[in-house]
């Protein structure tokens, strides 16, 4: 055999074991991709996205799209190959497994965990809303989670209204950490709570909780290696009573970033005219209840996603314009939003045809 086909030979089968041993080979990295966006104004499934019902409501225009990323699942086991592609591929990002399922998290963890959040995003973005037209919404203070095995299981719950700690009110979480560290482990700790069934059906029967517990526990020490402190094993969060129905409709989509859409979205719907003056928008971030617009991961991913359904404008978390701004897609234009009331004046812009005004990301 000549001494070049040979070489060529040997070259190719070393070519191929090196493909065959890539395939086959697992590496610790997960893939992002842009998924869907859904405009929060319009309907998703064959039904409204968001359904308000007890209060006047306007018609609407243009879009008001919220965003997602597509990421491989906690068990996939990405191949070399497969890596190398996502690297090249333009509207894909490899990121480290451990970035997306930190502390070996399942997909049945990750996946509640991300349920959890899209439902707290939707309470929020409807409490930043009414609050911003001045509807009042009332906040309680309730049990978020309980840890198993700690002294409040079986004795607290999930929903529980916490009216007092120690006969003292609280009026938000920090205050039942507060009251709950000022005892020392081994002492005992008195709640004041409505159950959180007595609750429900107040709120359905729209009267007051007439049903209230007294629940004392003793106190344990933390095990989280910090320094010692007296704990019963519960998170407290806040829940709210709202004048009138509001309803998210849209399954399959998880985790907090939809938060700043969604209230643009009711606000939208609660006010006479259109906000986007028939513009197509679309947008991302977390929302708290004070209306504060907080970071997402991903951006890369939705900004990909809102231009190619059409987007020109995305509304852009300040902490995530940075990032955002070094790889802008074409004809999309990212507003910089750090407050609802922030993405109101942009979209006031926009409606205006003043997008020389508008707080564009930069990427210094």
């Amino acid at each position: 055999m000549p001494r070049r086909t040979a070489t060529m030979l040997a070259s190719t089968l070393m070519l191929i074991a090196l493909l065959c041993t890539g395939v086959f080979i697992p590496v610790p990295y997960a893939r992002m991709s842009p998924g869907p966006t859904v405009n929060t104004l319009g309907d998703h499934d064959g039904e409204p996205v968001l359904q308000v019902s007890g209060h006047e409501t306007y018609d609407t225009s243009g879009h008001l799209n919220m965003t997602t990323v597509r990421v491989t699942s906690a068990d996939y086991r990405m191949n070399l190959v497969e890596a190398v592609y996502g690297w090249l591929a333009h509207d894909d990002r490899v990121v480290p497994h451990d970035s997306i399922y930190p502390d070996g998290k399942t997909e049945e963890q990750a996946t509640q965990e991300n349920a959890e959040e899209f439902t707290q995003s939707q309470e929020s973005a409807k409490v930043a809303a009414l609050k911003k037209l001045g509807i009042p919404v009332r906040t309680w203070v309730v049990v978020s989670t309980v840890v198993k095995g700690a002294p409040a299981e079986g004795r607290l719950h999930a929903g529980d209204v916490i009216r007092a700690v120690d006969g003292k009110p609280v009026t938000k979480p920090g205050d039942v950490v507060k009251l709950v560290t000022a005892h020392r482990p081994g002492e005992k700790v008195a709640f004041t709570v409505v159950p959180a069934k007595e609750q429900a059906a107040a709120e359905k029967e729209k009267r007051t909780p007439a049903v209230t517990e007294e629940v004392t526990l003793t106190t344990a020490a933390s095990d989280d290696g910090g320094e010692k402190r007296a704990v019963v094993g519960i998170s407290a969060g806040t829940d709210h009573t709202f004048p009138f129905d509001i309803d998210i409709k849209l399954a399959d989509v998880g985790g907090p970033s939809a938060g700043l859409m969604f209230a643009l979205g009711i606000y939208d719907k609660l006010t006479p005219g259109s906000l986007t003056g028939g513009a197509f928008v679309a947008g991302t971030g977390t929302i708290d209840d004070a209306g504060v617009v907080g970071p997402i991961g991903g951006i890369g991913m939705k900004t990909i996603g809102a231009r190619d359904k059409g987007a020109r404008y995305f509304l852009t978390p300040a902490d995530n314009c940075a990032a955002a701004a070094k790889d802008i897609p074409s004809g999309l234009t990212l507003v910089k939003v750090g407050t609802i009331d922030d993405a109101l004046g942009a979209l006031d812009d926009i409606r205006a045809g003043k997008t020389g005004a508008l707080p564009k990301c930069t990427a210094g």
